[in-house]
């Protein structure tokens, strides 16, 4: 007699699980399609990060005159976070709608096809961080100082927030994209004004700076009061502070004091990360025997 196997609860998240065969083809069928027709294939993974990277260094440190050390470094640690979370947020919000026909033809968990998206773009994120290698290596070479530190190993701890994080916002903008087909336009808004409060480009001492001067005029003090924000409220910013302590913070002289890490990073960094994902989940699950109707 054939043993009968054990099958995780229909409609719940971990029901993927009974799928997981499929699901690691879709992750694979993604990140293949990605690269198929590319001429350089993964190296574009690389190369594309650091071209993008020396312009955005050339642009703010000769036109804005950034005195900011390893500025190629601190960029490349904020774009590549972002660029992230930005990729396995968009690409999973049509996951339902770009899979409609096969929806309808038979039934699989709903939550793999968001979940195929933010895992293969994940995937994409560990590839992307060989430009941070190879950035790495030339300023040893060029400065005759090892760059590399045993700290490196920290931004797993990155990695795993941010792709926790991503796969909740994730499921939540799916589900979203279900009933409101013009969500991808107002996201698309949102990621502009994240984009620029994630202190990419900038840091924000600069806010304290300016809060220090606004404190001597008597003035109120609201870049203070934006610098807390984007410290305590933007957990993207949280994501890319914490991949900076571990990669750039141990290249430079001395560390800003906007830049020390505290346990409220990590703290806030998970925090965000699994309430992020209990919505998502909590949302999908909610509306998910609705989608047939509105695909």
């Amino acid at each position: 007699m054939e043993e009968k196997k054990f099958r995780f609860k229909e409609g719940s998240f971990l029901e993927l699980l009974n799928y997981k065969d499929l699901l690691y083809q879709l992750v694979a069928r993604d990140i293949k399609l990605k690269y198929r027709r590319s001429f350089l294939g993964y190296v574009w993974s690389i190369l594309n990060p650091l071209l993008i990277m020396i312009i955005m260094s050339i642009v703010f440190t000769l036109l804005f005159n950034k005195k900011t050390e390893y500025f190629p470094v601190y960029l490349m640690c904020g774009r590549t976070v972002f660029e992230f979370i930005k990729t396995a947020t968009t690409k999973s919000m049509d996951a339902i709608t770009g899979n409609a026909s096969l929806l309808k033809k038979t039934y699989v968990s709903k939550f793999m096809f968001p979940m195929s998206k933010i895992t293969a773009s994940m995937v994409d994120f560990v590839f992307s961080l060989g430009a941070m290698v190879v950035l790495m290596a030339a300023l040893s070479l060029i400065d005759g100082v090892f760059l590399f530190s045993w700290k490196n190993i920290g931004i797993v701890i990155v990695i795993i927030e941010a792709y926790i994080f991503s796969m909740g916002l994730g499921f939540f903008l799916a589900a979203l994209d279900v009933f409101f087909r013009d969500i991808k336009y107002i996201y698309n808004a949102i990621l502009t004004m994240w984009l620029y409060m994630s202190a990419i480009f900038y840091n924000i001492g600069l806010f304290y700076d300016r809060a220090a001067k606004q404190k001597k005029l008597g003035e109120t003090q609201t870049a203070y009061i934006l610098a807390k924000f984007i410290d305590y409220c933007n957990p993207a910013y949280i994501y890319i502070k914490q991949f900076r302590a571990f990669v750039w913070s141990p290249v430079i002289s001395d560390v800003p004091f906007w830049q020390v890490m505290a346990p409220k990073d990590f703290i806030l960094g998970f925090g965000y990360a699994f309430l992020m994902f209990f919505i998502g989940v909590a949302v999908f699950r909610k509306t998910q025997d609705k989608f047939i109707l509105y695909i």
